[in-house]
């Protein structure tokens, strides 16, 4: 059986539910604080979890798959429209400051990725308000919206707060307009319209917010998108520890430089292996056209790409181009004498192999319990050393949380997330988890005076695979 013909492609549209009881009280406090700050009432409240990636890290722009699942943390926002042309935007955590931008229609045409200091929280928003603006029939828009953020997704932590944000202003935009969309076509627009942004995202943390299932992680291909439910061991317990170490992968160049890296290994091996390499864009493209496998692609990679980093100089010479690669050198975000090419590759190719091994692995009869939950722990720590080795993403406060994890118990464990700093995620098991999490706290956390001021249960916590995407009505307390 080949890898796609179980994948099952689910194209349906995200329903209106009334709020359970355990959601309702946070509902209501935050139709409260709407009403205090807009003196409105909300029509309705979107929810997008936020994720953590089990394995598959920095895989999803070049064209893998993934295997994330969604968390019980999310972002939360009370939504109304307005007949005034605006988006006023306020958020419950008051050191976001509230927005306010002139013109709803008129976001079509605004630049995001204009910023000095960083991206700020509610162009993250805007993001997603401009990607809806672009499927949504101008007379279905309304004329302006007012929506008050409540998150409580660690931001800047690997654990897709931002993506979460542009995901559920889509949502909320698309759902304002009863303009109707699959979860498939939210996801693909949410993780495009996230590039407003600046960052080149392969789509991983928007198919994982639409597509999360409760009860089981994912295995998420793309174009087309395309997802598999992967039941992890019962016995089994993901984890994930925060290093306290932040970093927003839109505020620097170090994410899209790797996209950069592996767009360019792509053509250069397509290239020493006289195929169309104009045609190429992504690793995945040149296995294609060579028709190779992962472990034949690593070999490749071994004997074609030399360990020194590339010039951009010296790649032009090898493709014969100055003007295809579309590279200015004017671009000074850029390192373009250290382009790492067979690192950035050998890890692509290793890590997409590591994914399906995961995933089969989980699927395994074959397998006894305590066995099964040894493999994936292997195949999470290998990830992790290839993120610090070849892909170069990792922290020394990740590698250090990572190396504690693993002495207090963990079978396994890995950074998550696009890395320099974040969450690590660690497997163990359910009749020692809780020791685990005792020795973590004492051994990564107790002596460290950032983690003192911070409530440890948001460092610190176990988790399972919960629902992606919803809109709630209740009938509201205010």
């Amino acid at each position: 059986m080949s890898e796609d013909q179980d994948i099952v492609k689910i194209n349906d549209e995200i329903s209106s539910q009334k709020a359970d009881e355990k959601i309702k009280t946070k509902l209501g406090t935050l139709a409260a604080y709407f009403k205090s700050r807009f003196h409105r009432t909300p029509a309705f409240f979107v929810q997008v979890p936020g994720r953590v990636n089990l394995i598959g890290e920095h895989v999803d722009y070049c064209g893998y798959s993934v295997c994330p699942m969604a968390i019980e943390q999310h972002m939360l926002v009370a939504v109304c429209k307005t007949d005034e042309d605006v988006i006023q935007l306020t958020n419950v955590d008051d050191k976001y400051e509230d927005y306010c931008h002139d013109g709803f229609r008129r976001i079509r045409d605004s630049r995001l990725d204009e910023h000095s200091l960083g991206p700020t929280w509610y162009k993250y928003f805007l993001c997603g308000v401009k990607g809806a603006l672009e499927v949504v029939p101008e007379p279905k828009a309304p004329k302006g919206i007012l929506a008050a953020v409540w998150g409580n997704i660690p931001p800047n932590a690997g654990l897709s707060s931002s993506s979460a944000l542009v995901s559920a202003a889509l949502l909320a935009t698309v759902h304002a307009s009863q303009h109707k969309m699959s979860k498939e076509d939210m996801a693909t627009l949410s993780a495009k319209a996230e590039r407003y942004i600046g960052t080149q995202g392969g789509g991983m943390d928007q198919a994982i917010a639409f597509l999360g299932k409760a009860g089981s992680a994912k295995h998420i291909k793309f174009n087309p998108l395309r997802s598999h439910d992967v039941m992890l061991p019962k016995d089994a317990v993901f984890v994930i520890a925060n290093s306290l170490a932040d970093h927003n992968k839109a505020s620097t160049s170090d994410y899209n430089q790797r996209v950069l890296e592996c767009r360019l290994a792509a053509k250069v091996l397509a290239k020493k292996r006289n195929a169309d390499w104009q045609s190429v864009n992504k690793l995945i493209d040149v296995q294609k056209l060579l028709n190779k496998s992962l472990k034949e692609m690593a070999d490749i990679v071994m004997t074609d790409l030399h360990n020194e980093p590339y010039s951009i100089t010296e790649i032009e010479q090898i493709l014969g181009t100055e003007s295809e690669l579309l590279i200015k050198a004017s671009n000074s975000a850029y390192n373009y004498q250290k382009l790492k090419l067979k690192q950035r590759a050998l890890h692509v190719f290793q890590e997409a192999d590591r994914v399906t091994a995961f995933r089969q692995t989980c699927e395994r009869a074959d397998l006894e319990g305590p066995e099964r939950l040894v493999q994936l722990g292997k195949l999470m720590s290998a990830s992790h050393v290839s993120l610090r080795s070849l892909y170069e993403c990792s922290h020394p406060r990740i590698d250090a949380l990572v190396q504690d994890a693993m002495s207090c118990g963990a079978l396994g464990a890995r950074l998550t997330g696009a890395g320099w700093g974040g969450c690590i995620v660690a497997i163990t098991t359910t009749d020692r988890v809780e020791e685990f999490l005792v020795q973590l706290k004492k051994k990564f956390y107790e002596n460290n005076e950032e983690a003192k001021m911070l409530d440890l249960s948001t460092l610190l916590f176990k988790t399972e695979p919960k629902q992606g995407a919803v809109i709630y009505y209740s009938e509201l307390p205010v």
